[in-house]
């Protein structure tokens, strides 16, 4: 379909614009569309209006095809002639007609110019508002596509802000598993440790098994079995061991007995023991320096062990095992030490006029045994050398040298000689014997018909008098230094007068020092002790007052060190009257 219209006038120009309208609305263009339309082609039509001359307008349309394309009305603006004298091409403009109809009639009522006139103004404000709405389109489209990507950014951010939340969620969880492992750690070293300590603490080996179970019971084990191969109950000794022990102790590696694999670090596996099939068993070898001491075999407080508790009580076991080994050697030669100290005391001698007690209490703790000694023997002048003394070493060692410095003195008091000269030659012997070995002692000699006490000491405690009236004193005269140490000296000899009635004691420093408090105030607990007893306690009963000495002076010692006293008492004369107190008496203490 073509129509073809003459536009030399404004009425041509109304007509022309209204047919193409009606052509449009006839082809089933959309109102949008028919409006932009009329509006260019009104543009155009004045714009030819105010050129002049003869415009041609022509409708051309073509059917949408049955099934294919739609169809299209074009609208073609060109000077009457043909071409313009610019060379400027014809006006064209085309829309997409969606359904067929029937042309309409081009042919405009006669109307008025001026109501062509005012169309065409309308054509113009339409064409502004129809720009209007066409930023307004372009305007929502951007805001449209800006709301778009938007959106895609927030779905992005949410997808990121998920994925981030998953990481740090599982950085969380890696976290809190570290921190539950290092912490589990932390208590199996932290066990481990104080009962390393609780272990070692003691040199006692059944003290150390009686231990054991306290440890481990309920925390880490059911039950706890020590099989010590040497032990000395013949009923332990004769029961049935498990398989899995046997073959611990035989191959000194730890085995786990159970009817399922214990998957366990260093340990073999075993089937279940026959004696208790229906609990699993760890046992561990108990190997000391030598030869195995025994097997500690262990059930699980839970159906198994984890495998880092298993390590731990293997490292347990191994710590258990040294303790042991530790405990039984120092008891042996703790033994050995204390039997010959009680082989070299001596049997006291009976002088009249003179009456002697002594006593010997062994360290019953530490390693502290073997140093302390005392003596009495007579001179072959017929004085009485009574002596204490105190190695500093301790143990086997401590007990060989203390008998070696009384076979010395022994030796050196049958040449006669003076407490201070015996003491002197002492210290040479000790030099040149042991260098790094030191000792204390005091030598009283007790003479024959001679009231006069002649005494010496060196780096030893000082005796201790108490007079017959019961006031006492301390012996504090300046002593000489520590024999064996490497100094030249010469030790002096002090004298006191004894009057009937009066009690000398030596000791060494094990009744009356104190860590806490040093040893002088040990000193005047021994001289109360002393000062308050009855004399007539003395001259019957001088054993009876030692052991009430003992008593109140080591109510507060742990008994870390070996304790000598020995007490020597001047009998009263026939009638019971005490002597005067000699002049020199008076300096009490």
């Amino acid at each position: 379909m073509t129509h073809t219209l003459r536009i030399t006038t404004v009425t041509d120009a109304a007509r022309a614009r209204v047919a193409t309208v009606r052509a449009a609305a006839a082809y089933g263009v959309p109102p949008l569309e028919r409006a932009r339309l009329a509006t260019a082609l009104s543009a155009r039509l004045r714009q030819c209006l105010t050129e002049g001359g003869t415009w041609t307008v022509v409708l051309g349309a073509r059917s949408p095809a049955p099934g294919g394309d739609a169809g299209t009305l074009h609208v073609t603006v060109a000077p009457a002639g043909g071409t313009r004298d610019d060379g400027e091409p014809p006006w064209r403009m085309s829309v997409t007609c969606p359904e067929a109809g029937a042309p309409p009639d081009p042919v405009m009522p006669d109307d008025t110019a001026l109501l062509a006139e005012a169309l065409l103004g309308a054509d113009e404000d339409t064409a502004v508002a129809l720009g209007k709405l066409a930023e307004q389109e372009e305007l929502v489209a951007f805001h449209r596509e800006e709301l778009h990507q938007t959106n895609q950014g927030v779905l992005a951010l949410h997808a990121d802000l998920d994925t981030a939340w998953r990481a740090q969620r599982e950085a969380f969880a890696a976290e809190r598993a570290a921190r539950t492992e290092a912490e589990e750690a932390r208590r199996r070293l932290r066990f481990l440790a104080d009962a390393s300590a609780l272990l070692t603490t003691s040199l006692n080996h059944e003290e150390i098994l009686r231990r054991l179970p306290d440890l481990l019971v309920p925390g880490y084990a059911d039950r706890v079995d020590v099989w010590l191969f040497d032990h000395e109950d013949e009923r332990l000794r004769s029961a049935p061991h498990p398989a899995a022990a046997v073959l611990a102790a035989r191959t000194g590696r730890p085995q786990y007995a159970a009817d399922h694999p214990g998957d366990l670090p260093g340990v073999d596996d075993q089937p279940p023991s026959a004696l208790n099939p229906g609990r699993p068993l760890l046992c561990v070898p108990l190997l000391a320096r030598r030869a195995p001491l025994g097997v500690l075999t262990l059930s699980p407080p839970g159906a198994r062990w984890a495998p880092d508790d298993a390590v731990m009580l293997i490292e347990l076991a191994r710590r258990a095992s040294v303790a042991l080994d530790n405990a039984r050697r120092f008891e042996h030669n703790r033994d050995i030490a204390e039997t010959l100290q009680r082989a070299l005391l001596t049997d006291l001698p009976t002088t009249p006029g003179l009456r002697l007690a002594a006593r010997y209490l062994p360290a019953t703790h530490g390693l502290n045994i073997g140093g302390d000694w005392y003596d009495a023997f007579r001179q072959p002048d017929g004085s009485l050398i009574t002596v204490i003394g105190d190695v500093t070493g301790h143990g086997l060692h401590a007990a060989v040298m203390m008998s070696q410095l009384r076979t010395a003195l022994r030796a050196y008091a049958v040449d006669g000689g003076s407490p201070g000269r015996l003491l002197t030659r002492l210290h040479v012997f000790l030099h040149h014997l042991q260098p790094d070995l030191f000792a204390t002692a005091v030598i009283a000699r007790f003479s024959p018909d001679d009231p006069t006490v002649t005494w010496a000491a060196a780096g030893h405690p000082p005796p201790v008098l108490r007079l017959p009236d019961g006031r006492v004193r301390v012996l504090d005269a300046k002593p000489g230094a520590m024999l064996g140490i490497p100094l030249r000296q010469e030790i002096e000899d002090h004298m006191v007068r004894l009057s009937p009635g009066a009690t000398l004691a030596l000791y060494t420093d094990g009744l009356v020092e104190r860590r806490a408090r040093g040893i002088d105030p040990g000193i005047d607990r021994l001289a109360a002790a002393l000062e308050a007893f009855d004399p007539a306690d003395l001259d019957t009963d001088l054993d009876g007052s030692a052991d009430r000495i003992l008593g109140p002076l080591l109510s507060d010692s742990e008994r870390d060190d070996d304790v000598c006293l020995l007490l020597c008492h001047i009998d009263r004369a026939a009638d019971g009257e005490p002597s005067r107190v000699p002049a020199d008496a008076d300096h009490l203490r």
